[in-house]
């Protein structure tokens, strides 16, 4: 996979946590957290392949929280899987 690939990955997942940030039927601790994954996925220090795998992590430590509603949780899924094709890459 090409660095402007896993670039528009990255765009990608950004975009579904920006909505999932901006609904407020998610509780306000979930769309703070989301929101520092999103930052941690910008954050250009780092390899887009260790970005991935933290965010990864990060997603699939929150997923266990039980008052994440249902199309949230199935969103966050979603922005796993697509992060997992950049971090199984390298």
């Amino acid at each position: 996979m090409e660095e402007t690939e896993k670039e528009e990955v990255i765009k990608r997942c950004t975009e579904v946590l920006d909505e999932m940030i901006g609904d407020i039927t998610v509780p306000r601790n979930i769309r703070k957290s989301l929101s520092m994954m999103k930052n941690r996925l910008l954050n250009g220090k780092e390899s887009v392949a260790v970005r991935a795998a933290t965010v990864i992590s990060d997603l699939e430590e929150l997923n266990t929280n039980p008052n994440i509603p249902p199309h949230t949780r199935t969103a966050l899924w979603s922005i796993v899987s697509n992060l997992e094709t950049i971090s199984a890459e390298e």
